[in-house]
């Protein structure tokens, strides 16, 4: 009894993966996001002006005994706007006008799966993001004439942890946003409490001990005193332990609350 090898069929598409599912919505969400100029702004422009603006109000701090220089003040402010602008607000605004277009809706009758079609449409922001980030760090060293950082490492955990509790609260205060007028509104509490109290405009080490125990605590707090520990190398075994202690305790909290409130189709 022979038997006859059946040759594949020419031009027979190959069965897609979850990395292949995710570039195609990534590619789309990139097209939309370069067509959208004012989350362009906000992504590109805003950072570099608000870091130039801070610039002045640093060279006015006291520094002396913090082990701080005017480059590593405002380097890791510099590094949070784009944290904040590029990847939260932006994605805030994305997830909520996908659903609000039923753009999600659709997307999950498909062969997507959820946590593919959240993690694909943060892939552009996140990578314009990176991008801005290494730009910004080559400038400010070069224009502050900033030494090399010290523990690299540390740096680029706390950008990549940033990065991550971005992207997953960015999904959990779209789950509490009616509309894409609102995401300009509920995205400022963690604009506002960011930039005032996780060391990004005046480092925690200037702070009050008391207020500085609560600010250390905010969730973009970790990744700012990782972010600057990497440069400064100040950051002992304890403190970095702590830091990401609170940074995945956030991120943790941040899953539980998408996983139990984010929505899928328009809130009515």
């Amino acid at each position: 009894m022979s038997t006859t090898a059946v040759e594949p069929r020419v031009g027979t598409p190959s069965p897609s993966t979850p990395a292949s599912r995710m570039k195609a919505l990534a590619r789309a969400e990139l097209t939309l996001l370069g067509r959208n100029k004012a989350a362009m702004f906000t992504a590109l422009v805003l950072p570099a002006m608000l870091t130039f603006s801070m610039s002045s109000a640093a060279h006015g701090m006291d520094l002396k005994d913090t082990g701080l220089t005017v480059g590593t003040v405002l380097l890791p402010g510099s590094l949070g706007y784009v944290l904040l602008f590029a990847v939260y607000s932006a994605l805030v605004g994305v997830f909520v006008v996908r659903r609000e277009e039923l753009v999600l809706k659709r997307l999950r009758t498909g062969e997507l799966r959820d946590r593919e079609i959240l993690a694909g449409a943060a892939l552009p922001p996140v990578a314009l993001a990176l991008v801005q980030c290494v730009l910004l760090a080559a400038g400010c060293t070069v224009v502050m004439d900033m030494a090399a950082p010290r523990a690299v490492w540390l740096a680029v955990a706390g950008l990549a942890l940033g990065t991550a509790l971005m992207c997953v609260l960015a999904a959990a205060t779209a789950a509490f946003t009616r509309s894409a007028e609102a995401a300009q509104i509920s995205v400022m509490p963690m604009l506002l409490l960011s930039m005032v109290g996780s060391g990004m405009v005046v480092p925690v080490d200037l702070m009050p001990d008391a207020m500085a125990q609560v600010c250390e605590l905010l969730p973009l707090s970790p990744a700012i005193a990782l972010i600057r520990g990497g440069w400064t190398g100040a950051l002992d075994t304890g403190e970095v332990l702590g830091r990401l202690a609170t940074a995945v305790a956030w991120t943790l909290l941040g899953v539980f609350a998408v996983r139990k409130w984010f929505r899928w189709e328009p809130r009515r």
